[in-house]
């Protein structure tokens, strides 16, 4: 190839010039959406509806002349206006995190080292290099290409590729969409072919900047669960403003003071108004995503995490995700003898063997970045380094890619002395052979050989090579005459994490398929080792293709294992398991991977070896391309949403009690235990509690020993909310009880609103406390770490105490001082709330041998 460049010369911008550029540049990205200011969360806090209620109560209180309970309830909104600003700032940042973790990734050169960098990271001058399958990360320059074609129909609306040249030293950029040109641009995808070139134009200076401004804010579409939360709180709104009129009327005629009635009717709009399940939502499904992100693993859609939970099958590449993909040739074949390569042992390999190792090193790249063609270049320099078979002056003129009709390639290079060209092959056996023309008796004795090398579990290709003297070059491989070499088989081993990981699934109804484009032998031999069910049954590709529907919806739900496969065929498996009702989560990293990743429910890509493409139509990335991190993100997942329902039914839990203390003393005409001031303080408990306690719970000690989540069952389902109910109305029979009694001992208004209250704020605790785990007995749920809970509980005790004894307080809340008797009866209520509720989680995990599921 005239236009080959050595990468071994081209030692790139040093880090230093990089840092230096990114200074004076900026990053390589379109402007993202502008942070929001403090006076914009602001004003947006002051638009909820429980702010808005309030500031409404405070205005009433003003009206009634008490400044001191107008100036607590405004001093509580920028307490909780505090709170969620911190909520907000911690979503943004973890966002921002997110945003980083997903920038497009470019291989560059930086001082004369090939890396991996994020794609804002990228300068002018930098030396890129692009592959089928890349995204283009930023404008350039073509300096050396081959078979380099390049869909810029985002810039031209033009599908048809064109085709790129290399510059010939002119780095000039020319406009989108003209063929046979060395420009290429941002945003613009790589289908086939590979080239390096240097980075003209970045940022907002590239052509995707200049017309592409109006992507500078990302709206992301709702999800299901924000769309049933947005109904629930619609539903709790128009409910909460039906009992709030009625309470006012009620208030109204039986007292005969309307101002007090709105006090009562808006009071009871706050304890209705299940205003915090949007806030836990949204800081649960970001919190959710970054701590997936720790596992390795980037969430790039917010329906993953809802379905990680809900994965039945899981189907994974071998190479890369069950392997370690870092190849090294064990045994070669040539001729009829075999050879075990030992690389500790200093044997020279023996003569009949340089012909087939030297040719599968031509035919693969001069500077590899393949793994398996690492691991040739690496045998070669063993093995051959004091032979005349390695040929670093041999010049490439011409490079066969691997096609979906035939899967191998050839380089064409040129000797030295100009007179012949030399043809090195290299691909699947049955490919090369079919270049080699083989007949059926030469099949088998070449099928025979693949079984004996592939029972050891290698990964194996065929090697040939050939000779040509015209001057022009053919335009198919099939039009050499080839002469077969032989086999190679490459080790590569099984990563350590995989077999208990693979257990893991079993042990959580999670069903793993294994798919490879290697052979029988190898396969099984993989499957056998990392514990895979029915390691015996397989089915091979041309198998597949033979198969109806019918006969390949029964077949799938027992075979474990798929070889000899090609990407195209991973569509096809993944509407089957679909159709018979499974959850499919698949793995992929090529350009012909994406259908089946977007068919998928859950998508997941290679980020370390995977394609733009493949990224792109996955729900999540594999930041280190490991098995182990996928069935991390499934517990991580389980976890996520386990700890969702427990927030839920806790909201709904304290909401009764507090609904329930707010109405009863209307109706029944006793003194009132609940004011605007009372609910917020109980706010400022809730609000963390909710939304940062039980977001920051660990996993239950049965998510990954119980079957997967039903995909259709709801987060508000009736055993969430019955539990929950059930909860509230023992918490309010208890609270009342508690009223009553001391209404009935005649200590006083006073005394039964301040004994009422503080026996609610224990049970509230109590209720977090209950809620935290129905796997683990309360005794064993202290050892967990969760530092927000102790934050909670002892900012909680802390400001009781304040309202109880410190005297402005108590005029404000309408307190009196308790005694140490009273607080222990308060602290004895909500005790009997915790035994109660502990005996029947014990029951139900006696009933259920241990197995019970987190409602």
């Amino acid at each position: 190839m005239a236009d080959e460049l050595d990468l071994k010369n081209i030692s790139g911008l040093s880090e230093e010039e990089g840092t230096r550029k990114i200074s004076e540049e900026g990053y390589n990205e379109l402007p993202s959406s502008e942070k929001r200011s403090f006076l914009t969360i602001v004003l947006e806090v002051v638009r909820e509806p429980m702010f808005l209620l309030l500031i409404a109560c405070g205005t009433i209180y003003l009206f009634l002349g008490d400044l001191q309970e107008a100036l607590m309830l405004l001093g509580f909104v920028f307490v909780i206006m505090g709170i969620t600003f911190y909520q907000e700032r911690k979503t943004e940042r973890t966002l921002e995190a997110l945003r980083d973790l997903s920038s497009p990734r470019a291989r560059v050169i930086r001082d004369g080292k090939q890396k991996r960098i994020a794609g804002k990271e990228l300068v002018t001058d930098d030396v890129i290099m692009l592959k089928e399958g890349d995204r283009v990360p930023a404008d350039a320059v073509i300096l050396s290409c081959s078979n380099l074609l390049i869909n810029e129909s985002i810039l031209t609306g033009e599908s048809v590729p064109v085709r790129k040249v290399h510059c010939g030293g002119v780095m000039d950029m020319h406009p989108p969409g003209g063929d046979g040109l060395p420009s290429v641009y941002s945003g613009t995808m790589v289908v086939q072919g590979m080239g390096v070139a240097q980075v003209m134009s970045t940022g907002l200076n590239t052509e995707m900047g200049r017309i592409g401004k109006r992507l500078k804010t990302l709206e992301t579409e709702d999800t299901s669960l924000q769309k049933e939360t947005r109904t629930l709180v619609r539903n709790m709104a128009i409910i909460g403003a039906g009992f709030c009129a009625a309470v006012v009327v009620i208030y109204g005629f039986t007292r005969l003071d309307w101002l007090n009635g709105f006090l009562a009717g808006i009071t009871l709009a706050m304890a209705i108004l299940p205003e915090e399940i949007p806030v836990v939502l949204t800081i649960f499904l970001a919190l959710g995503a970054w701590r997936i992100s720790r596992k390795s693993v980037l969430t790039r859609s917010s329906h993953a995490i809802q379905a990680l939970g809900s994965t039945t099958v899981l189907c994974v590449d071998k190479t890369g995700t069950l392997t370690v993909n870092q190849m090294s040739v064990s045994k070669i074949f040539a001729g009829t003898d075999f050879y075990d390569f030992n690389p500790h042992e200093t044997d020279h390999l023996p003569e009949n063997f340089h012909e087939l190792v030297e040719f599968s090193i031509l035919a693969s790249q001069r500077d590899p970045f393949d793994p398996m063609e690492k691991s040739l270049k690496e045998f070669g320099d063993k093995t051959l380094s004091e032979t005349e078979h390695l040929h670093d002056d041999w010049q490439l003129v011409h490079e066969y890619p691997l096609s979906e009709k035939l899967l191998a390639m050839s380089h064409v290079w040129q000797s030295p002395d100009g007179e012949d060209y030399i043809i090195a092959t290299k691909g699947a056996p049955e490919a090369v052979a079919d270049l080699c023309h083989f007949n059926r008796a030469e099949i088998d004795k070449l099928s025979s050989n693949i079984s004996l090398m592939a029972k050891d579990g290698l990964r194996i290709i065929g090697v040939a090579n050939g000779s040509f003297k015209k001057p022009d070059l053919p335009h198919e491989q099939h039009d050499f005459h080839f002469e077969f070499l032989g086999l190679v088989g490459f080790l590569d081993p099984v990563r350590i994490q995989v077999p208990p990981a693979v257990e893991e699934c079993y042990q959580a109804g999670i069903r793993v398929v294994m798919i490879t484009g290697d052979y029988p032998g190898t396969a099984k031999n993989i499957a056998k080792t990392i514990g895979l069910k029915n390691p015996e049954e397989v089915i091979t590709g041309p198998e597949l293709d033979e198969m109806s529907d019918d006969d390949l919806k029964k077949r799938v739900m027992e075979v474990n294992i798929f070889a000899r496969m090609v990407p195209e065929m991973k569509l096809r498996l993944v509407e089957v398991l679909k159709s018979n009702g499974e959850i499919v989560a698949m793995t992929g990293d090529g350009v012909n991977d994406a259908p089946a990743l977007k068919s998928a429910q859950i998508g997941i890509s290679m980020g370390g070896r995977g394609t733009d493409v493949a990224r792109e139509a996955s729900a999540l990335v594999l930041l280190e391309d490991d098995f182990s991190s996928i069935v991390a993100a499934i517990k991580m997942g389980r976890r996520i949403f386990d700890n969702l329902k427990k927030a839920i039914a806790y909201i709904f839990a304290i909401h009764v009690p507090i609904v329930g203390m707010s109405i009863l003393p209307v109706v029944f005409q006793w003194p009132l235990v609940l004011f605007p001031v009372q609910i917020a303080f109980l706010q400022l408990i809730i609000d963390p509690a909710c939304s940062v306690v039980f977001e920051a719970e660990p996993a239950e000690k049965n998510v990954m020993k119980r079957p997967p989540r039903s995909s259709t069952n709801p987060l508000f389902d009736r055993k969430t909310l019955g539990m929950s109910i059930l909860q509230g109305l023992f918490v309010l029979f208890v609270v009342l009880s508690v009223y009553l009694a001391a209404l009935y001992w005649g200590h006083g208004e006073v005394y039964a609103r301040t004994v009422c209250f503080t026996t609610l704020i224990f049970a509230n605790l109590s209720l977090i406390i209950i809620n935290r785990s129905w796997s683990r007995n309360i005794l064993k749920a202290p050892k967990s770490s969760n530092k927000a809970l102790w934050w909670v509980i002892g900012g909680a005790l802390f400001f009781l105490v304040l309202v109880l004894y410190f005297p402005p307080l108590q005029n404000v809340f309408r307190f009196g001082p308790l005694e140490v008797q009273d607080i222990l009866m308060c602290i004895l209520a909500a005790f009997v709330i915790i035994l109660c509720f502990e005996s029947f989680k014990w029951v139900n995990r006696y009933r259920k041998k241990g197995l019970d599921e987190t409602y």
